[in-house]
């Protein structure tokens, strides 16, 4: 077994580790910073592909700045006002959904093994040309993203605001 396949290994059990955490803890805090091991994970998986750029977004953007807007929403919202909630009556054909798309993720990977792409493109690729295409051609969506990502912090904000007028 080389090195890069035991880290490969590690790296994804703890994506799966925390991708089962989130779906699994009834503590929403706790599926929050399971999120975060998952996170981890995917950027780990990044850098065993020398995608380092992908690695660093994925620990900037969602390792830190999703998880930390989830994390100031759920501490600021009142939840102690909501009834407890108990299991979702839909967890059965929750259930069947996932199996089914599980069987088909199986079967199609059965169908082709080996992998999708040997080559790499030919394509000149620099973090000049990249930093030009995103402040250029993509500055605009990313300036509404973070607008959305604001709006719900300062909603969470509002609605955890104590003694306001309802």
């Amino acid at each position: 077994m080389s090195v890069s396949l035991a880290l490969f290994i590690v790296v994804g059990a703890l994506a799966t580790i925390g991708g089962l955490g989130v779906v699994t803890t009834r503590n929403i805090v706790y599926a929050a910073l399971f999120l975060l091991l998952s996170l981890m994970g995917v950027a780990g998986v990044y850098l065993l592909v020398f995608a380092e750029f992908l690695a660093l977004v994925q620990v900037l953007i969602y390792g830190g700045a999703i998880t930390v807007v989830l994390l100031f929403a759920i501490m600021l919202t009142r939840s102690r006002e909501y009834p407890r909630i108990g299991d979702n009556p839909q967890w059965a054909l929750g259930l069947v959904a996932s199996l089914a798309i599980l069987g088909v993720l199986i079967a199609a990977f059965v169908a082709r093994p080996g992998p999708m792409r040997t080559e790499l493109p030919d394509a000149n690729f620099t973090f000049v040309g990249l930093g030009t295409e995103l402040f250029t051609t993509w500055a605009l969506p990313f300036e509404v993203a973070s607008l959305v990502l604001l709006v719900a912090l300062l909603g969470a904000i509002i609605i955890a605001r104590a003694g306001g007028k309802e």
